[in-house]
């Protein structure tokens, strides 16, 4: 079904028809690629920020306890 909309979309730019005229752009099309690299860029940036979170504090051997069904990792003191 999408082929044959694309098909007919095709079809209908192809013939003699009138001309549409694009919407004008308030900038030049490369700052429109120029801002979203820039975007793309900061949001890497605070991602990457967050990979030292892991390394904050020693690892602790996790507990578990044999009688629950579904351990909780998060024991709050509860138990051994």
């Amino acid at each position: 079904m999408l082929f044959q909309q694309i098909a007919t979309s095709i079809a209908a730019q192809t013939e003699g028809g009138g001309h549409e005229e694009l919407a004008p752009l308030w900038a030049e099309p490369w700052v429109f690629g120029i801002v979203m690299f820039a975007l793309m860029l900061v949001l890497l940036f605070v991602t990457l920020s967050y990979t030292n979170l892991g390394n904050r504090h020693e690892a602790v051997e996790e507990h578990a306890d044999p009688h629950r069904q579904h351990p909780n990792k998060h024991t709050h003191g509860q138990g051994h």
